[in-house]
């Protein structure tokens, strides 16, 4: 169980178009989330190597958040698809490493969605939060 000065890292990699211009609206129309995520931005999810997320997970993070385009909205065409099956996929590796799948989640946002952006940040630091450290931390030090 985590104590109580325990804030949990949590590493977002986020959609140039889409993800992004939805955390820029959220802020710029002072919508309160946490801020416990560290956002990285990329031009598209398609361009998420699993190895980025598993690095992520070793170097200490306690969840990573994917976030891009709503399907057949990719600037890209087809990056936020081939980006859900990698992730599909790499949860059952998440499982066979130790390591609960709640911690990895994808999830789709749109420029105009600022306030549901907002919401699934508070989503994901809940689950987070609820989930504790990673058991990884201790390897990561």
């Amino acid at each position: 169980m985590a104590d109580e000065n325990w804030k949990p890292k949590i590493i977002a990699i986020i959609c140039n178009w889409c993800s992004y211009a939805g955390a820029d609206l959220a802020g710029g129309s002072r919508i309160q989330y946490p801020p416990d995520i560290r956002a990285i931005r990329v031009m598209c999810t398609g361009r998420i190597d699993p190895l980025f997320i598993l690095k992520a997970f070793q170097d200490g993070a306690d969840g990573v958040l994917v976030s891009g385009c709503h399907f057949g909205d990719c600037h890209y065409l087809e990056g936020n698809y081939k980006a859900a099956k990698r992730m599909f996929l790499l949860k059952s590796v998440l499982k066979n490493i130790g390591l609960e799948d709640k911690r990895l989640r994808m999830t789709f946002v749109s420029a105009s969605e600022g306030a549901k952006w907002a919401t699934v940040m508070e989503d994901v630091v809940n689950t987070i939060t609820e989930l504790g450290p990673s058991p990884l931390k201790e390897l990561a030090k």
